[in-house]
Parts: C-alpha cells; structure tokens; sequence
C-alpha cells in the first residue's frame, strides 16, 4: 500500500501528467481518494519553487547552447508571447487567471506550466505558489470526482 502511495507521489511530479494523471491511477490501484487526493496535490507542488527559482534561469542559459538552443529558445519566447497575452487580457485578475488556468485538468494546464508562466511574468514567488496551490486544489476537487466514479452516477 504504501508503495502505491509512493507512486502516486512520484506521477504527481511528473510533468503534463501531474495529479491529473496520478488521482486517476491511484485510484485504479485501489487507493481511496482522498489519500490519493492529498498525495498528488503534495506530489504536484513539491517542483514548484525549483520551477519558479530555476526553470526560466536554465531555459535562458541553455538558449545560446548547440544542442538545447533552438528548443530553449522557442520555450522561452513561447512563455513570453503568452504571458503578455494573458497579462493584457486578465489585467489586475493576474491571479485569479493564473489560477483557473491551473485548474484546468488538462494537460500542459498544470503547476509546471503555470509556475513558468509566473517566473516569466515577474509574479512574486508567494502570489505565484498561492494561485498556483489553488488551482492545483481545484483540478484535484474534480479529478477526485471523476475518479471516484460519482460523474458516472450522475451520468446515470
């Protein structure tokens, strides 16, 4: 049992899949949700301040090399274009934006995607964590809820 919750932990790390992927595999592995629940949400946040810190740092000093240049480049003028974007479009509801945008259960929607975003943003580490935090609560509330089978009950 306890491997299975470390698993979960570990998936909920990763990133894209994040806890969108890992609530749904710890409970097909029989683990109840909410354990499940709060393992992923724990697993998901813990990259949060080495991406915020780190992520932007090494995509600028990789830009100039051979090999990773032309990728680091494109992420970063990426992350760029679309936080100016969405700086122009939410305005002063930068947080409630970043925040549903990581609420999202999509992929490449989740904590890794938004703490980059914040980091390019220049949004300070503490505002970033909390919408960042929030959302990933949020897209557990309803990963949680689809993976307990209550949508196929209502669905019913």
């Amino acid at each position: 049992m306890l491997k299975k919750y470390l698993l979960t932990f570990l998936v909920a790390m990763v990133p894209i899949v994040e806890l969108r992927g890992a609530i749904p595999i710890g409970v097909a592995w029989g683990l109840p949700v909410v354990p499940c629940y709060i393992i992923a949400v724990l697993g998901n946040m813990v990259p949060v301040p080495f991406i915020y810190f780190f992520a932007r740092k090494l995509l600028v000093w990789g830009s100039d090399k051979k090999l990773t240049g032309r990728f680091f480049r494109f992420c970063l003028e990426k992350g760029e274009r679309g936080g100016e974007k969405l700086k122009e479009k939410a305005g002063r509801g930068l947080f409630v934006a970043l925040m549903l945008f990581v609420a999202i259960p999509l992929p490449g929607t989740g904590a890794w995607t938004g703490t980059l975003a914040a980091s390019i943003l220049d949004i300070g580490f503490k505002k970033s964590v909390a919408a960042v935090m929030l959302g990933v609560l949020i897209a557990g509330v309803i990963m949680g809820v689809g993976s307990s089978g209550v949508l196929a009950l209502v669905s019913r």
